[in-house]
């Protein structure tokens, strides 16, 4: 598998965060207070979200799947904080001034070094659609959140054009061809709405809320300067749109096979 190209697009989206998370910590060096300000206000509006379905004690057992550079996980109000990403370790050093303050485990979110049931509320915030199998990393979030836990989930969405141009992009890489475009380059997979949802099928998992931004993102196409073609191109094919939805882990619903 290792081979792959859809894993060897995982491997090279990586190393281009990487490359982007250093140079980032480089330019806001002494400057962290604005940036953790903002990190504290999204983590503080995501718990809001999943407080309308249930209450969420502090001691509550929170884990972030691709917790990255300024996940969620590090200012979210909960006594139990963890956070996995392949990149845990260089993002340590990078940006210690909020990476301490949640326990962070370097591996990706395809197998997950955890029992089973062993959170209560399980992060997923626009991170699958970098890795080789996102359908595996929802099945394992699924597996390591208890019944009646909470899954917060987002991923962008685009319009279908977008996917057959990720498989171009995908095909003339394979074929040794040097051009490497930058969004197809940080990501395996560019998803239809009608794909992301799939991801969550068959799972024990049942969706109580849900919502997009496809017709926001609409008008900023229609209203954005155009700047280069692919501008132009969102004029009438929207991209990056935001899916968000909560779900609740329900074992009633039997779980579908893994998939390899």
């Amino acid at each position: 598998m290792a081979g792959t190209g859809v894993e060897r697009r995982a491997k090279r989206a990586l190393e281009r965060q990487l490359i982007y998370q250093q140079r980032k910590a480089a330019r806001i060096r002494g400057q962290e207070a604005e940036t953790m300000a903002a990190m504290a206000a999204h983590s503080a509006e995501v718990r809001r979200r999943l407080e309308q379905i249930r209450p969420l004690r502090r001691d509550t057992r929170v884990l972030e799947v691709g917790s990255g550079a300024h996940g969620l996980i590090f200012f979210f109000d909960a006594s139990q904080r963890v956070g996995v990403d392949p990149l845990a370790d260089e993002y340590r050093s990078l940006f210690p001034a909020w990476q301490a303050k949640a326990e962070t485990i370097a591996c990706g979110g395809e197998k997950l070094p955890f029992a089973d049931a062993s959170f209560d509320v399980v992060l997923c915030d626009n991170v699958v659609d970098h890795a080789a199998r996102p359908r595996r990393i929802v099945e394992e979030m699924a597996r390591v959140l208890a019944p009646g836990g909470l899954l917060y989930f987002t991923v962008n969405v685009h319009h279908p054009l977008y996917e057959g141009a990720a498989k171009l992009h995908a095909a003339w890489r394979w074929l040794g061809v040097p051009l490497e475009i930058t969004p197809f380059a940080d990501h395996t997979v560019h998803l239809t709405i009608d794909r992301a949802r799939a991801l969550l099928a068959g799972l024990p998992l049942r969706i109580v809320a849900e919502s997009d931004t496809i017709a926001e993102t609409k008008e900023q196409g229609r209203a954005a300067p155009r700047r280069h073609p692919g501008d132009t191109l969102k004029r009438w094919f929207f991209k990056n749109a935001r899916w968000e939805v909560i779900a609740v882990r329900e074992d009633e619903l039997a779980p579908a096979p893994r998939s390899s």
